[in-house]
């Protein structure tokens, strides 16, 4: 999504006259942020029914904290106004919409996933659930890096927590503002992560100006005694088109 961003932002630069500035970057009024179109974009994120599986639920591999701090974020759904967002195996699942079409592409591969979904195995790979707040503009990551995440001996790779950090801020700002690319990505390394430990990452928009959502990011322990990476990261808000019909 990074390198696709830098693309997209290059295109705009230098293609903008031929795609039109109205399609490619339409006008969002940030006062509208919840009104009809986001009501549309949380509709078709947060399905009411579907068959799809959510790969954000517990399962035998999360550890006591993971457990907890999830059953505490459920308890603010109810009342706190959080919200859990699944997680399903492709972008297309979550967004149903298509690019513009100077930017869309065709494949022919059916099983398309996200990089952070695609260790199936339980508890070896990614595990991690996001909560989002839609009244600030913030979300809360649960993360638990498994043992094929490794980086130094009996530690996570610090690529794995970048990408994890970058699909968090993906979620967040499309849900925050249809932020689609990611513009720029920073990150500061503070301490090493334990394998199969409890990350937890608290996300937030800082500003929407120029078509661009400003957000920052801060992973800490559970106790939040620790600090393992502060970053920060800039999209763009792009307007998506309805399916064609066929």
């Amino acid at each position: 999504m990074i390198r696709r961003g830098f693309q997209v932002a290059a295109r705009l630069g230098h293609h903008r006259g031929l795609l039109g500035a109205p399609r490619i970057l339409p006008r969002l009024n940030p006062a509208s942020a919840f009104g009809s179109s986001t009501d549309s974009v949380f509709s078709r994120f947060l399905p009411e029914k579907t068959e799809l599986k959510d790969d954000a639920l517990p399962n035998a591999s999360w550890c006591l904290d993971m457990l907890c701090l999830y059953q505490e974020f459920l308890e603010k759904t109810k009342s706190s106004g959080w919200i859990k967002l699944p997680s399903f195996k492709s972008n297309r699942d979550h967004i149903g919409l298509n690019l513009p079409s100077g930017l869309a592409v065709s494949s022919d591969k059916g099983d398309c996933r996200i990089f952070t979904r695609c260790i199936q195995v339980e508890g070896q790979g990614f595990e991690y659930v996001i909560f989002f707040q839609p009244s600030k503009k913030k979300s809360v990551c649960l993360f638990q890096p498994g043992p094929y995440l490794e980086g130094p001996p009996g530690f996570t790779h610090s690529g794995s927590l970048a990408a994890m950090m970058d699909e968090t801020f993906s979620k967040t700002a499309f849900l925050a503002g249809e932020g689609v690319f990611t513009l720029s990505f920073n990150i500061r390394f503070k301490n090493l992560i334990p394998m199969s430990s409890l990350v937890v990452m608290d996300i937030e928009v800082g500003k929407i100006e120029d078509q661009k959502l400003y957000m920052s990011c801060i992973a800490h322990s559970r106790d939040q005694q620790t600090v393992y990476t502060k970053s920060s990261g800039v999209f763009l808000q792009l307007q998506l088109e309805e399916e064609s019909p066929q």
